[in-house]
């Protein structure tokens, strides 16, 4: 075989050995023949005839798995040796339709979609390589690394973002737990050296989990800005500021705690968002932001905050954040920021005013009478507020209205508690009178 000859007769003697070993079972014999032949093909350059050899003994009668198995592994490493692009997508190809439907090959498979679809994002072509992508459910797939596994997924959930297709890539993203982040990867190799089901070792461009947690959050952020999710946007860079990595470094955390600080103050005001600024508040890296910490102090004190003065004291910072970490805060990020300066207004308001006149509640807010009406409807209709507007009177009373069976259960409540003082009273009283009683006789 080695001393030369033409390409077709050894490829012919080859194949007769390849036929021989497979028809007696040999299984390492049919192995060696099959890539023997790929081999001869790649030494001689010759890229057609590596394509049909392919094809041609994946489809000989009765080949056995590994055979094929093997075949595909090693004509995998002859893709970036492929003299150009239009080489390169034809051997894909053809890998491509060898593995198909073949549960053997489906991590092979899986890769060489992958690759194809690089190929095509690089030529500009985002659509054909997102539907190429897609086409692969890696999820099921027990012998892939789980690091692979969400690398794969990743990179459909990117290319969804980048067609802008944000239905699908919601779908694709759930694919992917939180919660594998913080599994525990030693425990995990131990179980599996146990277990029957080999996993295959994550080939070596594949990040760590930690880096896949960070791509994970910073897609998701990608896919909230979409529609301006403030709290969701926040929550995400809070799990890339709890990365052990990030923490460490105060050119990192620094960027990612401002945004954090920002997308608070930007979320409309809920209980997660109350929860999520009294943890932000306690934490002492705070410090070595004075300004963020002030900003976030305002939201929790219970006073009316001057717009014009926080916008002039904070114009600068927020105008910095499109050279920070992330970008700029959104299109929106100044109308909304007004917008929840207001709402917090008005629920200051409503904690000291049970009645208030529209006037003197434009007055406080520093709006026309018809802004503030308008704002105060939108909180009520979003259930943030309860607050009832006389608009012939011109008054907002922000006092719940009491059914029946509430003012009821307030009297029986009070009834209760009254018994309960006479009670203590007339022991009280009966005690002393003992006492007295006692001090007498004696």
């Amino acid at each position: 075989m080695e001393g030369g000859g033409d390409l077709e007769a050894q490829i012919e003697q080859l194949l007769n050995v390849e036929k021989q070993m497979r028809l007696n079972g040999d299984v390492a014999g049919t192995k060696k023949a099959a890539t023997d032949i790929l081999q001869l093909c790649f030494d001689a350059r010759s890229w057609k005839t590596l394509n049909d050899q392919i094809v041609l003994l994946s489809k000989r009668r009765g080949q056995l798995k590994q055979a094929v198995t093997a075949m595909v592994q090693q004509a995998m490493q002859y893709i970036n040796e492929t003299p150009d692009i239009e080489t390169k997508i034809e051997l894909i190809k053809t890998l491509n339709s060898v593995s198909a439907g073949k549960i053997y090959v489906e991590i092979e498979r899986a890769r060489l979609v992958k690759k194809l679809a690089k190929i095509k994002e690089e030529q500009g072509q985002i659509a054909e390589a997102a539907d190429l992508m897609q086409e692969v459910a890696v999820e099921t797939f027990g012998a892939m690394a789980k690091t692979e596994k969400i690398a794969y997924i990743l990179d459909q959930v990117r290319l969804c973002l980048d067609r802008e297709d944000y239905v699908r890539a919601q779908i694709l993203s759930r694919k992917i737990s939180p919660r594998v982040f913080d599994a525990d990867t030693s425990k995990e190799k131990k179980k599996l050296k146990e277990g029957e089901n080999i996993v295959e070792e994550a080939p070596a461009d594949i990040p760590s989990l930690l880096e896949l947690k960070r791509i994970y959050y910073q897609l998701m952020i990608r896919y909230h800005s979409h529609s301006n999710d403030y709290l969701e946007i926040c929550r995400c860079y809070k799990s890339i500021y709890e990365i052990p990595v990030v923490k460490e470094n105060p050119a990192e955390w620094i960027p990612v705690l401002r945004k954090i600080c920002w997308y608070l103050v930007l979320s409309p005001h809920d209980p997660m968002q109350s929860s999520l600024l009294n943890s932000t508040l306690e934490d002492k890296n705070l410090s070595e932001i004075p300004h963020f910490r002030l900003l976030l102090k305002q939201l929790i004190t219970m006073e009316v905050i001057l717009w014009t003065g926080l916008w002039n004291t904070f114009k600068d910072e927020f105008e910095n954040e499109k050279n920070m970490l992330g970008g700029p805060l959104g299109d929106k990020a100044a109308e909304d920021l007004r917008q929840r300066v207001i709402e917090h207004n008005i629920l200051v308001v409503s904690k000291y005013y049970s009645r208030i006149s529209l006037k003197r509640l434009a007055d406080l807010l520093c709006l026309t009478i018809q802004e503030a009406e308008k704002h105060l409807a939108d909180m009520v209709v979003s259930k943030a507020l309860v607050a009832k507007v006389d608009r012939p009177m011109g008054i907002v009373c922000f006092q719940t209205a009491k059914d029946s069976n509430d003012i009821l259960n307030s009297w029986a409540m009070n009834l209760e508690k009254l018994l309960d003082l006479v009670e203590k009273s007339c022991h009280q009283i009966h005690k002393e009178t003992m006492v007295h009683k006692a001090a007498l006789t004696v």
